[in-house]
């Protein structure tokens, strides 16, 4: 049973390139990932905010990776993010490690985020056989 991505017709078409809503299959096992930056397995952390967004993006895919799935798995992710990014490098870096239809989605422009370098933060909802 696969994660289906709806945009109903009763409802206004989404803003951006992603689903209203994904309905999750009873059996399988959810996962709530936590917060993932742009950072390397060892702590290092990239400079442009473009370059945190495809690797936190790619954190997301080791993480439901390691628990048997894949980026068709993920149903939900929320984007922090401190400044307007280059969105031609976000789209980019969403179509390598987002599934298509795109999963459901949120954006939100915070004023800073735990560390001064961490620009964007990433967690999702992923559910996996």
């Amino acid at each position: 049973m696969t994660i289906t991505f709806i945009n109903p017709s009763n409802a206004p078409k989404p803003a951006g390139n992603y689903s209203n809503v994904a309905v999750i299959p009873s059996r399988k096992k959810l996962l709530s990932i936590s917060g993932q930056i742009g950072n390397d397995i060892y702590g290092n952390v990239a400079e442009s905010l473009e370059d945190q967004y495809l690797l936190a993006l790619k954190n997301i895919k080791l993480i439901v990776e390691s628990q048997g799935g894949s980026k068709e798995d993920i149903a939900k992710i929320t984007v922090f993010i401190v400044e307007e990014p280059e969105w031609d490098k976000i789209r980019s870096a969403s179509n390598e490690f987002l599934p298509s239809p795109r999963p459901s989605m949120s954006l939100i422009y915070v004023k800073g985020l735990f560390r001064p370098e961490i620009k964007v933060e990433i967690e999702a909802l992923a559910a996996v056989d």
